[in-house]
């Protein structure tokens, strides 16, 4: 897969959880280089659906495209070496940063490119440092995640996701654990990666940043996705009422 065919396709996902429908009929398409953010209530599916996304959920029914990559419905998704590359082109950014807690910051970042894509370990940590340097965290590549605050960790994670050189990011909810200065910082990070062409697939709470940021936004409710437009649509004029309810309910 090469940046200029990469996108993102999802065509009838379904995924239930016992007998509960989690997803439900879902489909949309993300360009190269779009920022989409996906907004809605609580237990509406959001962080499924990105696990479907990159096979670490499968799914019922439906396909997802990631560029050439095919992901399918039943337990296994994909070959493994399809997986593989699908993740190492669409990396994951998750709300509990899940770094290796005994690896330093820098140790973290280099785990994947030297174990998985068999990096010669002083290119990597080169590499490594840079990242770190474009997070703003040149510092503090020998602490510990003990020794970091929560965006500070948060940072750290970005960077370990761009060490495999991905053209996308999934990032699910990655501020809702920080406080209003940390998650300053990381949305920072995300701009910057925004700018630079990253596509972006993000969860999020902070309605602001996606009206600021996204080119669509999407609303995921009960499953299904009930609105999908620019920014300036779905929050000053949506069209479905369950959109109107949550936002009035988000503003208060």
């Amino acid at each position: 897969m090469n940046r200029e065919e990469f996108h993102v396709q999802v065509e009838g996902l379904w995924k239930r959880f016992g007998h509960r429908v989690v997803l439900r009929n879902v489909s949309f398409r993300v360009a190269r280089g779009e920022t989409v953010a996906i907004i809605g209530p609580s237990g509406a599916g959001k962080s499924t659906l990105l696990r479907c996304l990159n096979g670490l959920c499968p799914f019922d029914a439906g396909i997802v495209r990631i560029g050439p990559h095919v992901l399918r419905a039943g337990k296994r998704p994909a070959p493994f070496a399809t997986l593989r590359l699908i993740r190492q082109r669409l990396g994951m950014i998750f709300q509990d940063f899940q770094l290796f807690p005994h690896l330093t910051a820098l140790q973290n970042i280099i785990e994947a490119p030297v174990h998985v894509n068999r990096m010669p370990r002083k290119e990597a940590e080169h590499r490594a440092m840079a990242l770190l340097a474009r997070v703003g965290m040149a510092d503090r590549g020998d602490a510990y995640p003990r020794e970091l605050s929560g965006g500070q960790k948060q940072r750290v994670a970005i960077a370990r996701a761009l060490a495999m050189e991905p053209f996308g990011l999934l990032c699910d909810e990655i501020t809702s654990a920080l406080d209003p200065e940390l998650k300053a910082e990381v949305l920072a990070v995300l701009e910057d990666l925004r700018r630079d062409g990253m596509t972006l697939i993000l969860v999020t709470h902070e309605l602001g940043f996606a009206q600021r940021v996204a080119d669509r936004v999407i609303v995921l409710a009960d499953g299904e996705i009930i609105e999908d437009g620019p920014p300036h649509q779905v929050f000053a004029a949506p069209e479905h009422p369950r959109t109107l309810r949550f936002l009035e309910q988000v503003a208060l």
